[in-house]
C-alpha cells in the first residue's frame, strides 16, 4: 500500500507586522516580527521531526509589497531551512503582489535565483511535483488579479458590482480547468489558492488588506476531483467543508501568530496533511502565539477602582502577555483611579506590552462634548466624535481599537 504524501501548509506569515511591539535587543527587530519569526521555526522543527515531503506556503509573506531588506533575508533563511527538508511551493498572495505590474514580486527572486526545491507559483496552472513519498499534481490559484482575469472582456460602462460579477465567473471557470486538467492524473491531487471563499469567517485580514476583496463560491473548490484544497488569505483557521461528504477538505490554515485584539481567541498554527487519492487525512497544529488579553471592569460604583483593577489582574495570566484595560467610570471614580500603580502591576505580572487603557466615563452629553478640542489627542477627539453620534458602547470600543492601530502606525512612521 503506498505511504500517505506528508505535506506541511501555511499560509499569512506577513513578516514585518509590529503592531504592540517594542525594540528586541537581541534582534535589533520589533518583537512582533521576532514572534512571527520564532512561530516560523517552530513549524519548521515540526516538519523536520514528521519527515515533511511536500511544503504549501499559500500565500502573504511579507505586511507590505515592498519588504525591508531585513525582513526579506528573515523570512529566506526560514524558506532555506524549509527547501532543505522537501521541495517548497510558493503562492502568491496579495501581499507579495507588486506595487504596480511591471514590478517584481516581493517573492518572485526565489524563481529569478532558481533557488533549489523552491516553486514560485504565480500563475494558474497545474503541475506535477515529486516527492520522496511519490508524485503529487498541484493546481495554484494566485491572487486574483483584476486587470489579468478581465483583460479580454470589455468592461467598459459596468458596475462594480457588475464588474466583480465578471470576475467571479471568469475565476470560477478557471478553478475547474483546473481541476479537469488535474482528473487527468491518477496521482494524489492537491489544489491551493489565495482568496475569499464566501461564507468564511474572517478574522483581522481586513484591518490590513490590501487591494479590493471578491467572494468566491465554495463550489468552485469543494470539488472531488481534489484531494485536499490548501487556502490561504483569511487568518481564522477554518475548515470550509466540515461535515460534508463527498468532498475534499478545504482548508484555511489561518495566520500562524495574531495580529491585534480581533484575534484574541483563535487559535493559530498550521495544517499537517496525509494527502492520499480520496482518503486524505489533516490535522491542525497549534503554536503558542502571543497572548492577546482584554481586561474588563465597571467601576462606575467602586469605593477603591484602583484595588479593583489590581484584583482583576491578578486572577489571570498574563506572563508575555499583550494587554488592553476597559473600564467604565463614573466622574468620582475616575478621579480616584490610579494609572501609574496599575501600569506598575503590570510589569510585576510580566505582560510583554500594555496596549492601552480605555477609559468610559458617565457624563451628560453636554459635559462629554465641552471643552476645547485644543491639546486632545487623536483617541481623545475620535472618541468624542463617537459620543456625540450617540454610538453605542460596544461599537465604540471596537472602532477605538481599530483607530489605535492606525494612530500607532502613524506615529511610528
Amino acid at each position: 500500500m503506498t505511504e500517505p504524501i506528508r505535506v506541511l501548509h501555511f499560509a499569512d506569515i506577513h513578516v514585518g507586522m509590529e503592531n504592540y511591539g517594542k525594540t528586541d535587543p537581541q534582534t535589533g527587530l520589533s518583537s512582533r516580527v521576532v514572534d512571527f519569526l520564532h512561530r516560523l521555526d517552530e513549524m519548521i522543527e515540526f516538519a523536520r521531526e514528521n519527515d515533511v515531503d511536500l511544503i504549501i506556503f499559500a500565500g502573504d509573506a511579507f505586511k507590505t509589497r515592498a519588504p525591508n531588506p531585513t525582513y526579506q533575508r528573515e523570512f529566506a533563511h526560514r524558506i532555506r531551512d524549509l527547501s532543505d527538508l522537501a521541495p517548497v511551493v510558493m503562492l502568491v498572495g496579495n501581499h507579495d503582489l507588486p506595487p504596480t505590474m511591471l514590478k517584481a514580486s516581493s517573492i518572485e527572486i526565489y524563481d529569478t535565483l532558481r533557488v533549489p526545491n523552491v516553486r514560485v507559483a504565480a500563475d494558474y496552472e497545474v503541475f506535477t511535483q515529486e516527492t520522496k513519498r511519490g508524485p503529487v499534481v498541484v493546481g495554484s490559484a494566485p491572487y486574483p488579479i483584476r486587470s489579468r482575469l478581465l483583460e479580454d472582456n470589455h468592461t467598459a460602462g459596468m458596475t462594480i458590482a457588475q464588474t466583480d460579477a465578471l470576475l467571479q465567473e471568469n475565476l470560477t471557470q478557471i478553478l475547474d480547468d483546473l481541476a479537469e486538467q488535474a482528473d487527468r492524473y491518477e496521482m494524489p491531487r492537491l489544489l491551493t489558492g489565495h482568496f475569499t471563499l464566501a461564507g468564511a469567517v474572517f478574522g483581522s485580514e481586513r484591518a490590513i488588506m490590501l487591494g479590493r476583496d471578491i467572494q468566491v463560491l465554495l463550489s468552485s473548490v469543494a470539488d472531488p476531483r481534489w484531494d485536499y484544497v490548501a487556502m490561504g488569505h483569511i487568518h481564522k483557521h477554518q475548515n470550509m467543508t466540515r461535515g460534508e461528504a463527498g468532498v475534499p477538505p478545504v482548508v484555511y490554515s489561518g495566520s500562524m501568530e495574531r495580529i491585534d485584539f480581533g484575534e484574541e481567541g483563535d487559535p493559530k498554527g498550521f495544517c499537517w496533511v496525509e494527502l492520499s487519492r480520496e482518503k486524505t487525512e489533516w490535522r491542525f497544529v497549534q503554536l503558542e502565539a502571543r497572548p492577546f488579553v482584554t481586561l474588563t471592569a465597571d467601576l462606575r460604583t467602586a469605593e477603591n477602582p484602583t484595588e479593583q483593577v489590581l484584583k482583576l489582574i491578578a486572577k489571570h495570566a498574563l506572563r508575555d502577555a499583550i494587554v488592553r484595560l476597559n473600564v467604565q467610570l463614573a466622574p468620582e471614580t475616575e478621579a480616584r483611579l490610579n494609572e501609574v500603580t496599575i501600569r506598575d502591576e503590570l510589569k510585576r505580572a510580566g505582560v510583554s506590552q500594555m496596549a492601552a487603557i480605555r477609559k468610559q466615563v458617565e457624563q451628560p452629553i453636554r459635559a462629554r462634548l465641552g471643552g476645547s478640542p485644543e491639546g486632545m489627542t487623536q483617541e481623545q477627539l475620535l472618541e468624542r466624535y463617537l459620543l456625540s453620534k450617540e454610538t453605542p458602547p460596544e461599537r465604540r470600543t471596537e472602532l477605538m481599537d481599530a483607530a489605535a492601530v492606525i494612530f500607532e502606525g502613524k506615529a511610528g512612521d
